[in-house]
């Protein structure tokens, strides 16, 4: 029996998406054919082997405007002459093509929101351009049947502003099971120093970087390691060296998603210091959240609403609604001299990432990919 097609379009990079990752081995298993498609930029890493296909689009434009209508221009021609049964969007950045040649070819559409897309800070800022995407969603969301979202708050506003009923599918972390675990020394952490992490694919404005970079100098025997990378990384890495803050900070870039567990698993703490500044971080739910506990490494995160939520429901952490410096560093160090209380935060994460994990969450996603029986 031939395999139903699928294609996956994600402007994101194909590397470090591990939602997308996640949800495409889920829909190759399920029994189809899975075809991911998203692009390629002068900084893009080769790709790592996956169970599924991929294609990266080149792009001869790489920020702005022109970006996002020619990866737009190009997606629409490549859906509409590639055969396919269903297609999915991820955000509302792919959206429009893949929703015209579902109509055009009578195909079935599915979208999964990553985000309060319009809610981002980065159209907060720039009114028409918000506008621009706004008019998309507006003439689109409404007409959509197969929808799914990463929280439910994010999920209650989809549906207070255009009635459609979203599933809820997490962007949790698989159950982690590492055949060796690196020492602090393989991978260049310092030996004998309280371990700070703050990890990310979007470490960008208001998402607490600065903040945590901060309060370092305040900090007995720690250092906070930055795994990731995001506009505002550049800045801080500036601030670092020109503060002499060196010893205290340390970059290490992206890293693959097995290795990047290895650096959370040698943390005392994890940091999410998102800052509520737009609805769209309010109503997050970073991922790093679930990496977190599944390597046991307690979290110290801002309040926000349904990072709170789990952070208190499962006794994993502490919340912070104070940043300045001196305060924040005050409350922390707190937490590194109770051991104690550390090791509880340990314990809880392990009960935890029994209950919150993919192999759980993933079964959501059968009501929009059943089966296929040969």
């Amino acid at each position: 029996m031939k395999k139903p097609k699928v294609i996956v379009s994600v402007i994101n990079d194909l590397n470090t998406d591990q939602r997308v990752h996640k949800v495409c081995s889920f829909i190759e298993n399920q029994g189809y054919d899975v075809l991911l498609v998203g692009r390629k930029l002068k900084s893009s890493q080769e790709m790592e082997c996956r169970n599924y296909r991929t294609k990266r689009f080149s792009m001869y434009y790489e920020k702005g405007a022109l970006f996002y209508a020619w990866f737009n221009f190009r997606l629409f021609w490549f859906l509409l002459f590639r055969s396919s049964d269903i297609l999915v969007s991820n955000d509302l950045d792919t959206l429009l093509p893949n929703y015209l040649v579902s109509k055009l070819k009578g195909k079935k559409l599915v979208y999964d929101s990553h985000e309060y897309f319009t809610e981002v800070p980065e159209l907060i800022s720039r009114p028409k351009v918000k506008a621009v995407w706004e008019r998309i969603e507006r003439f689109i969301f409404p007409k959509l049947n197969y929808v799914s979202t990463v929280n439910q708050s994010i999920a209650e506003k989809y549906r207070e502003k255009y009635g459609v009923s979203l599933k809820v599918v997490r962007n949790v972390s698989p159950l982690w099971n590492p055949s060796h675990i690196r020492s602090k020394k393989e991978l260049g952490i310092p030996e004998g120093k309280h371990i700070l992490i703050m990890q990310g694919a979007g470490l960008n404005v208001d998402r607490g970087v600065e903040e945590a970079i901060r309060m370092m100098p305040f900090l007995d025997n720690a250092v906070l390691i930055i795994v990731g990378h995001g506009d505002i990384i550049p800045e801080m890495k500036q601030l670092v060296e020109r503060e002499n803050w060196q010893e205290k900070v340390l970059f290490f870039g992206k890293r693959p998603y097995a290795e990047l567990l290895q650096f959370t698993q040698q943390a005392d703490l994890g940091l999410s210091f998102d800052q509520p500044t737009n609805p769209n971080y309010l109503f997050s739910l970073p991922n790093k959240i679930f990496d977190y506990i599944h390597t046991s490494t307690p979290i110290i995160c801002s309040d926000l609403v349904e990072v709170s939520k789990l952070v208190k429901g499962y006794a994993v952490g502490e919340i912070v609604t104070d940043f300045a410096p001196e305060h924040l560093a005050r409350q922390i160090q707190a937490v590194l001299n109770n051991p104690g209380l550390m090791e509880q935060w340990k314990n809880n994460c392990k009960i935890a990432a029994l209950k919150e994990n993919w192999e759980v969450e993933v079964q959501q996603l059968n009501e929009f990919y059943p089966k296929v029986h040969a």
